[in-house]
């Protein structure tokens, strides 16, 4: 299959539980692509942050921030040794959080540091949302089973679904690929992989466009 020749640069979004991950790995094998990973477990907050969410929002949201920013920094330069970047998040997702756990003088702190950071940062060529309903995104998170998630609600996770949702249908910065991911297994299926890998990089796609994959069951 010939590839769109425009699209370099790929970020992976989703919800947790979603995939993105996954599939940002996959894609890295299959292109000989440089991967960039979101690296939640160097945050000494994040824990307890999923046991109370009031009391640790800033601390966590602000070392995320900044440990972003650093990451995305790097990639502001052009890549002199991998044709490909793919990464399995956005900065602009941290907005996101920071919404849904900041209130009054927090955010209002988080938002004058905000643009001044973002405005350099090399955008992707392609943004891919994986959007999951809920109960498959609680199977995901339940079946890998991370000491760090174990505490997470199916309350925390539908908020969380809700403002992603919220924020990718009115997103307009890159293109963007929505994609139905609750009946699709890009582990276990190499078709699955491989129809999604065409739909990255189909040469006809518009700005913004929508795949549902065919419903079947998962296990």
């Amino acid at each position: 299959m010939e590839q769109n020749s425009e699209i370099k640069y790929i970020a992976i979004e989703g919800v947790i539980g979603a995939g993105k991950t996954t599939l940002a790995k996959k894609i890295k094998e299959r292109l000989n692509a440089e991967l960039v990973m979101e690296q939640f477990e160097t945050n000494p907050f994040l824990e307890k942050f999923y046991n109370d969410r009031k009391r640790f929002a800033f601390q966590t949201q602000m070392f995320f921030l900044i440990n972003r920013y650093k990451q995305q920094e790097v990639l502001a330069q052009e890549n002199l040794f991998r044709d490909y970047i793919v990464c399995d998040y956005i900065f602009e997702k941290d907005r996101i959080f920071a919404y849904l756990n900041l209130s009054g003088e927090e955010l209002k702190l988080y938002e004058s540091i905000f643009p001044l950071l973002s405005r350099s940062l090399r955008k992707p060529d392609l943004v891919v949302y994986l959007q999951s309903n809920v109960d498959r995104l609680m199977f995901n998170i339940k079946k890998r089973s991370r000491k760090i998630e174990r505490n997470l609600t199916r309350n925390y996770i539908e908020e969380l679904s809700e403002a992603y949702n919220h924020f990718f249908f009115r997103y307009s910065t890159t293109p963007l690929l929505i994609v139905n991911s609750s009946e699709i297994d890009f582990v276990k299926s190499e078709a699955d992989f491989d129809e999604m890998f065409r739909q990255i990089f189909r040469e006809d796609r518009g700005i913004i466009e929508y795949f549902k994959p065919e419903s079947r069951k998962l296990e």
